[in-house]
């Protein structure tokens, strides 16, 4: 398409939260011709596809496929396991969480919610607190956001399932995992969780447009007595096709492409080589931000995200304008902040497909930019965040990263 702005040379750094830089693999792979979606080629695709998601999720259940958005996992996890006047327990840790809830009241759910300043994870105490006052069972699921995209918070899923058993409630545990799957350690089947929702487009480095609901079968159960309405997002129908590999509507093919690749490059790296290189970089970007004199907006150490780093701006100093200064200069995109942190905080990402060299190279446009934003900070929160990787090179560890 012609354009009379000027070419810059490189390539974009799309250092947001996600969606993620697509790998050329994948690119490749969904580049290929679309087939026959009712054709034996694409059963033995859509079987592979289920099943490597299997092993991502870590569950031997039944996994959904669909072709939309994380918001209608969202919804498929709620219609298929709920009916209208039911009640939920849900966890502010931030924006995602807050969205989560509205769906709910919409969709005829009424969420009880625990606030929070916005600054850690899901406090598993509070979870068990609430759980033991509710002496009817009237709580039907407890939703938790894994990895709380808008704050850089993650919440700690085997205390929570730890915090409803203690409680004694015989409530669902839905957990979304759409900015965390592929990035964090997670263990659907291991840490009890009856609902998990994902994306395609963070850890599993594809563009948006997939969506996933890995499902227990305490969840099928419930799914039977259900009374919110259903139609595309209901499971029944989409387990019976999966099962030889096919879909009841015409699915996202070339994502699905996409997403066979995205499984093979996964497992390639090996998922705990994958988790530890985003450990490091998690750990690399908050010695930067330290080092800048700048402040985490996540402030337990617990609960550090490995996938993005949330920055606090001093006082004074508009997150925007910076973002703005640095895709100027430095043809890079970060995170806004988000409703009750808009404008006060700017998101660094760092998950996906990226290395040692990438993460060096967007803390630089970070540090420059704060130079030319006038931001107040220190020097050296690049080399810091050198110095420890380099660490970790030397000693070994991380060699995938």
């Amino acid at each position: 398409m012609a354009t009379n702005a000027p070419r810059v040379a490189g390539r974009h750094f799309l250092q947001i939260p996600g969606p993620s830089p697509v790998p050329e693999r994948i690119l490749s792979a969904i580049a290929r011709q679309t087939i026959d979606h009712r054709g034996p080629d694409f059963g033995k695709l859509g079987l592979r596809v289920l099943d490597g998601m299997r092993s991502i999720f870590k569950t031997r259940g039944a996994v959904v496929i669909y072709p939309a958005s994380g918001t209608g996992a969202w919804e498929a996890a709620l219609a298929n396991t709920l009916s209208p006047g039911d009640k939920v327990l849900m966890v502010e840790t931030g924006h995602f969480a807050t969205l989560w809830k509205t769906m709910a009241g919409k969709l005829g759910v009424e969420a009880t919610f625990i606030p929070s300043d916005w600054r850690a994870g899901a406090d598993p105490a509070a979870i068990e607190a609430a759980l033991r006052e509710d002496k009817e069972h009237a709580f039907k699921a407890v939703c938790v956001v894994h990895n709380e995209t808008s704050t850089g918070s993650t919440s700690r899923i085997d205390e929570v399932r730890k915090a409803i058993d203690a409680a004694g409630h015989p409530a669902l545990l839905m957990v979304d995992t759409i900015s965390s799957l592929a990035s964090v350690d997670y263990r659907h089947d291991e840490w009890g969780v009856d609902v998990t929702v994902a994306g395609s487009q963070k850890g599993l480095m594809l563009p948006p447009g997939l969506s996933f609901n890995a499902v227990s079968e305490k969840a099928l159960a419930a799914s039977k007595a259900s009374r919110l309405p259903k139609s595309f997002w209901g499971w029944e129908e989409m387990i019976a096709a999966g099962k030889s590999g096919y879909f009841p509507y015409t699915p996202a093919t070339n994502l699905l492409y996409g997403l066979d690749e995205a499984i093979q490059m996964l497992h390639e790296e090996g998922l705990d080589a994958v988790f530890a290189r985003h450990l490091r970089h998690g750990e690399a970007t908050r010695r930067a931000v330290a080092a800048w004199g700048l402040e985490n907006l996540c402030t337990n150490p617990k609960h550090f995200s490995p996938v993005l780093t949330a920055v606090v701006m001093p006082e004074g100093h508009d997150a925007d304008r910076l973002r703005s200064v640095i895709l100027d200069a430095f043809d890079m995109s970060l995170g806004t902040g988000l409703s009750k942190v808009a404008k006060k905080v700017f998101r660094i990402g760092h998950l996906g497909d990226i290395n040692d060299l990438t993460l060096v190279g967007t803390l630089g446009g970070v540090e420059m930019g704060l130079g030319l934003a006038g931001v107040p900070h220190k020097a050296g929160g690049v080399a810091a965040a050198m110095a420890y990787l380099a660490e970790g090179k030397r000693e070994g560890g991380a060699k995938a990263a």
